[in-house]
């Protein structure tokens, strides 16, 4: 009898269990169809996708896209007309039928280069400073047009479309140092020969000075400046004392 008892007993377990399964398997059901019935479908991540790809994703889960084009901005990482956000997120649920807004990227914000050929460096650099380029280098470089401190070249090239953080490189010409030479020693030659010399090669006699002198016979050459072994450059002035002959007073002239 009391093997029966216990039998009963765990007959009537068994039947609860089953009948707690039974209960919860209705309730996924319901709850499952109430689910589909409802139309709910999660929402697709649409980030970096082009905007017809996004809109033909998110139609395919019975969604509508909308634009909102009043908040796209520029964003240098997301190519132009492309997802940058959107509401509601990747992941979430929405119904059949919704609405996922976007916002697209507008590319990288771009300029175009102008033309900075003839101006000084400092107007050059203030000019690419209002459109937003601050990475600026510059190099000398030289030339014989006379336009030293002026911009001659820039890279990248006048009207080119470029992105605010491209790197401008600019050339400037410096000036034009010319030939040049070393002074010669003038001392003791005639001063005929001396300024026939200096000018045929091009060189500035500025004042000669001259000074009574015992025992010379013609103009000769005391003292110079520059002096001898000095760098020269063409059109640098160049100063003489001569010696005056036959004890002349010392006169001073400008040649």
């Amino acid at each position: 009898m009391r093997g029966m008892h216990w039998v009963g007993r765990w007959l009537l377990r068994v039947a609860y269990l089953g009948l707690l399964a039974g209960l919860f398997g209705v309730a996924a059901y319901v709850g499952f169809s109430s689910f589909v019935r409802r139309g709910v479908t999660p929402v697709p991540d649409l980030s970096g996708l082009p905007v017809d790809e996004a809109r033909a994703l998110v139609e395919d889960r019975g969604l509508e896209l909308r634009h909102r084009s009043e908040e796209d901005r520029f964003a240098a990482e997301v190519p132009e007309n492309h997802v940058l956000e959107q509401t509601p997120s990747a992941g979430s649920f929405a119904k059949r039928g919704g609405w996922v807004d976007v916002v697209l990227s507008r590319g990288e914000r771009t300029v175009v280069m102008p033309d900075l050929r003839g101006k000084a460096l400092p107007t050059a650099q203030v000019t690419l400073a209002g459109v937003g380029m601050a990475s600026v280098r510059a190099a000398q470089v030289l030339t014989g047009a006379g336009d030293a401190g002026r911009i001659v070249g820039q890279f990248p090239a006048a009207g080119e479309k470029v992105g605010r953080d491209q790197a401008v490189r600019l050339f400037v010409a410096g000036e034009a140092l010319g030939q040049t030479y070393v002074m010669p020693d003038l001392v003791n030659r005639g001063h005929d020969e001396v300024l026939h010399f200096l000018e045929f090669h091009g060189f500035r006699v500025g004042s000669v000075k001259y000074e009574p002198y015992e025992g010379v016979d013609r103009e000769l050459v005391l003292r110079q400046y520059p002096l001898p072994g000095h760098p020269l450059r063409q059109g640098e002035v160049i100063s003489l004392v001569v010696a005056a002959v036959a004890q002349d007073e010392a006169t001073e002239s400008s040649l």
